[in-house]
């Protein structure tokens, strides 16, 4: 199990309110068996009709960890393949003024945190990456605050989830495996596993 207490990286700002999932990764990227490839599709038509200016594609911004939205970001449908392509991407963690409620959790289950900042801290963060892309930004989720050159400052996220990315408990593959004797055990205690077929 992974437990993940702080994400250190270059930073990508990304401005707008209401970027929903259909921006995120377009529908017809949606027919995949696997998640792989994915990331090479994050915005793809926000990228297109930005004709290389838009983030994602800005040269300043390639190996960026940390994402800085605005607000309700990841709104609309509730496909999990939204933070997939942003993580396949390369994101390890969003810092933003609001998520949707599903899209937080499908990147809770996948171990990127999700933490909300004032809409001042969101800007000063954007302002921050802009003008040196090449600054560390530090989330550290044990004293939940946000650190870009000289401004550090608070960020929010409920106890729970923090709890699970401390805990490494938000993987739920990683809970099964490290448990597999456990299971094995009650498996042979379940009166149905010895049902004949």
């Amino acid at each position: 199990m992974t437990k993940i207490t702080a994400i250190f990286g270059p930073g990508m700002p990304l401005r707008g309110n209401d970027i929903d999932t259909d921006r995120i990764i377009p529908a017809r990227f949606l027919r995949c068996v696997t998640f792989d490839g994915l990331g090479e599709q994050v915005f793809a038509d926000d990228r297109q009709q930005a004709q290389g200016q838009h983030p994602f594609d800005q040269p300043q911004y390639q190996g960026a960890k940390i994402l800085v939205v605005n607000g309700n970001f990841g709104c609309g449908s509730s496909r999990e393949h939204a933070p997939q392509a942003i993580a396949k991407w390369g994101i390890e963690a969003i810092v933003g003024e609001s998520f949707a409620e599903i899209f937080f959790g499908n990147c809770l289950a996948m171990g990127v945190p999700c933490v909300t900042a004032d809409a001042a801290t969101v800007s000063q963060l954007h302002t921050g990456i802009e003008q040196d892309p090449s600054a560390t930004v530090e989330l550290d989720l044990e004293t939940l605050q946000v650190r870009i050159g000289e401004l550090t400052a608070a960020v929010n996220m409920g106890d729970g989830p923090r709890q699970m990315l401390q805990s490494g408990t938000w993987d739920a593959c990683g809970q099964l495996v490290a448990q597999a004797e456990n299971i094995k055990k009650t498996a042979t205690q379940l009166p149905y596993m010895s049902w004949a077929g």
